[in-house]
C-alpha cells in the first residue's frame, strides 16, 4: 500500500459539476466536494467549495464533535456565527467551534471560492515542529 493517495479534481472554477445532496435529505448544494472518502483521509473531512454571486449554505448547521477551519481563497461573503456576521474575503481564516451556529453567503458579484477543514476538537497529537522529522538524502529540486 502507497504512503499516500492523489487525485486531480479540476480546477477550482469549475467545482459547480460536484453537488452535495445526501441521499435521504432535502439538502442540494451545488459547488461543494468532500475529500475524505476520496482519498482515504481518517482524522479530518475536507471540502473543496463555490459559491456563486448570491448564494450561499441554505442552513444553519453545527457539529457535535468537529471544529472548522474555512480558508477563502477568492470572492467576497458574509459568516454568520452565533448570529455575529462576519465579512470574510481573499485571505480570510476562520476558524469555527462545534457548538457555534454558523452559516455564509457570497455578497460579491463573482464567486466565492474556499476550502473547509473539519477535525475533532483536542485531536491534534503533536504539532509541525513536535511531530516533524527531518530525513537525510537531496530532494530533487536542490
Amino acid at each position: 500500500m502507497k504512503n499516500f493517495q492523489s487525485r486531480n479534481f479540476g480546477a477550482l472554477r469549475d467545482l459547480n459539476q460536484y453537488v452535495f445532496a445526501p441521499e435521504g435529505t432535502p439538502i442540494n448544494v451545488e459547488g461543494k466536494l468532500f475529500l475524505g472518502k476520496e482519498l482515504g483521509l481518517s482524522s479530518m473531512e475536507v471540502s473543496l467549495n463555490k459559491d456563486a454571486a448570491g448564494n450561499g449554505m441554505p442552513f444553519y448547521h453545527r457539529h457535535h464533535n468537529n471544529e472548522e477551519l474555512y480558508i477563502f481563497i477568492s470572492g467576497h461573503g458574509e459568516m454568520s456565527i452565533d448570529d455575529e456576521i462576519i465579512p470574510v474575503q481573499e485571505g480570510s481564516v476562520v476558524s469555527v467551534q462545534p457548538d457555534a451556529r454558523r452559516a455564509w453567503w457570497n455578497t460579491g458579484d463573482s464567486e466565492l471560492t474556499y476550502i473547509v477543514i473539519q477535525a475533532p476538537v483536542a485531536g491534534l497529537k503533536a504539532a509541525t515542529l513536535e511531530d516533524g522529522e527531518i530525513l537525510e538524502g537531496a530532494v530533487p529540486w536542490s
